[in-house]
């Protein structure tokens, strides 16, 4: 059982993520989509993870080597700096002091059998920690991609309910409905987690962040000269599990049936911004571009150092005949 002091300027700081940490996110579901009491709040991505194939297959073998089967992550691994992509937040994690890596490592491997790769892992070896990195990417566009911009839809839903909880009930009743694992009374937060202690918040906030990979408990995350970060677990809303039966994603692959609906959102969409919005990398996101422009589906042009894509007459066509509006773009 955590124990969290809060004092008023971690109060005066309470907020939601504005949206899903793509390395943290993909960690968290190496767990939650392996528990059999979990997966099925994900049927999506579960599925694909009991399907993977290949370098997928593959990238999920070493992760589950390297990774505790459940309980607490080395908090190292989900940093709060990344936000970007996978590729920023693996540059978060290469940027840990090896000291770190290595008591943190060890203390997540003190139920697990020795072997050479944890072994050379929990020392922070570079060739290990590289291979740690690609299999994380791999998993991640292979299991999770297709199905990022649902998991985003889910997130902003979560958050508008929680903040209409917030106007009506106030912070009180926003903390003490967040999960039944998590019971406020000032000025302490208790959380039923994966580890106990009596701490005091750092001052600089607390940030919520709902997650159906979350997996079966809350995590905390608390670090020095940061605000106090508390993963819970929330079901992803009814609204955003009919995605198994869309025309769409069956039609043109449901990554790509994602990348056009994010383009008949508002804003500015560059390639740069399809892979962030969607969880994709640089080169998938311009690759399936690319394939929708070659079907006529999107335009491009090049703006600068930037590409633009827009929704053609045709793309347009298409979303009208099978979608109804894309969530959180009314």
């Amino acid at each position: 059982m955590l124990r969290l002091r809060l004092g008023p300027a971690d109060l005066c700081r309470v907020r939601f993520a504005d949206r899903l940490h793509p390395v943290g996110t993909a960690l968290l579901a190496c767990q939650a989509l392996h528990d059999p009491n979990t997966a099925p709040a994900m049927p999506g991505p579960a599925a694909g993870a009991a399907a993977a194939v290949g370098r997928v297959r593959a990238a999920a073998a070493v992760l589950r080597h390297l990774l505790p089967a459940r309980g607490r992550l080395p908090d190292f691994l989900t940093p709060f700096d990344g936000l970007e992509s996978v590729a920023a937040g693996l540059d978060a994690i290469r940027a840990t002091p090896a000291g770190r890596i290595r008591a943190e490592v060890a203390a997540a491997y003190a139920d697990l059998a020795v072997s050479p790769l944890r072994r050379r892992f929990a020392e922070a070896d570079a060739e290990a920690m590289a291979l740690f990195g690609r299999a994380l990417g791999t998993w991640h566009d292979g299991v999770l991609g297709p199905h990022w911009a649902e998991l985003a839809d889910a997130h902003r839903h979560q958050v508008a309910e929680a903040a209409g909880r917030l106007a009506t009930h106030g912070l009180d009743g926003l903390l003490n409905a967040l999960h039944p694992a998590i019971r406020w009374e000032t000025p302490t937060l208790t959380v039923r987690t994966w580890w106990s202690a009596t701490v005091s918040g750092t001052g600089h906030g607390l940030i919520l962040l709902p997650s159906p990979l979350a997996g079966p408990h809350p995590r905390v995350l608390v670090e020095p000269d940061r605000p106090v970060l508390v993963v819970y677990p929330a079901p992803m809303p009814r609204r955003v599990t009919t995605s198994a039966a869309d025309p769409l994603g069956r039609l043109l692959g449901t990554t790509r049936a994602a990348v056009l609906r994010r383009l008949a959102g508002p804003g500015r969409h560059t390639t740069t911004s399809l892979g962030r919005d969607l969880g994709i990398s640089l080169s998938s996101a311009s690759e399936h571009a690319g394939a929708l422009r070659a079907a006529g589906l999107v335009s491009s042009i090049r703006d600068g150092g930037a590409v633009l894509h827009r929704l053609t007459p045709l793309g347009s066509g298409l979303l009208d005949r099978n979608d109804d509006p894309p969530a959180g773009h009314g």
